[in-house]
């Protein structure tokens, strides 16, 4: 597609190859285009429009979806991002897109991406990034999800404690302080998001450990990454702490397990 267009911030993967052009957005392709295309469309197919619909794709290795009108959160994350009812409609919004997500068939022969996939693997695909660069908001509400490009066949609830890493968040005091406002607290904001989403007793139960194994598979991704001396992820670790903010993270959810499933569960 040519023309300069609009450079639309936020990411990290894909940061400075993003643009808007019209009603259109321009951006690199991932491996599985054509297996995520067709995702997209079946979303469309059965009702949920709160995602972007493929346009094209280019033999130059970059697609074209159709550009979601709105705003989205970048770093350091503004005051009306983090407000409770902002969350609930977080949680609203994966949920409806779990329920329409389970009725569209996953194709078995796609090579889904393993980088932040749940171990155990489902029949559902999820989207596994949800954080606030891409989630789009109107009116103080999540309104649409951008950037399928890390979905992957898994459960539910992994998609779930993902989110929660992003939006509650599931980080020690420290660490969040880098890029959340200041006062939030952690087990209030987990309740919130599990009763807007609608999580089940046992689900509730399992939250805390599954946002754990979730963590460690991220720690993981960024571990692959600068041992492939990844620029991006290298500035990024040296910039938030290096690896003793991840030890110190997964060190506070241990800590703190029993508090985050008591207020799940009371």
């Amino acid at each position: 597609m040519t023309g300069e267009g609009e450079a639309l911030l936020g990411g990290m993967a894909n940061a400075g190859a993003v643009f808007r052009r019209g009603a259109l957005v321009d951006r690199p392709a991932p491996r599985n285009a054509r297996a995520l295309h067709a995702y997209l469309l079946a979303l469309r197919g059965h009702g949920f429009d709160a995602a972007p619909a493929p346009a094209g794709l280019a033999a130059d290795g970059r697609e074209q979806l159709t550009f979601l009108p709105g705003d989205v959160a970048l770093p350091p994350f503004p005051d009306w991002a983090m407000t409770r009812s902002a969350l609930a409609s977080v949680g609203r919004l994966l949920r409806r897109l779990h329920e329409t997500s389970a009725a569209v068939r996953v194709d078995p022969g796609a090579e889904w991406p393993r980088d932040l996939a749940d171990p155990e693997g489902g029949t559902m695909l999820c989207h596994n990034d949800v954080c606030p660069e891409n989630v789009v908001f109107r009116d103080g509400r999540a309104a649409a999800l951008i950037d399928f490009d890390l979905a992957a066949p898994g459960r539910a609830l992994w998609d779930v404690a993902m989110t929660a890493r992003y939006w509650v968040p599931m980080l020690d005091p420290q660490s969040a302080a880098a890029f959340y406002p200041s006062g939030l607290d952690a087990p209030t904001r987990l309740r919130i998001l599990a009763d807007s989403y609608g999580l089940s007793p046992r689900d509730r139960a399992d939250l805390p450990g599954i946002i754990e194994q979730a963590t460690e598979v991220c720690r993981d991704f960024v571990t692959r990454r600068v041992a492939d001396n990844d620029p991006v992820y290298l500035q990024a670790l040296a910039e938030r702490g290096g690896w003793e903010r991840w030890d110190r993270i997964q060190a506070w959810l241990t800590d703190h397990r029993k508090t985050f499933t008591a207020a799940l569960l009371d």
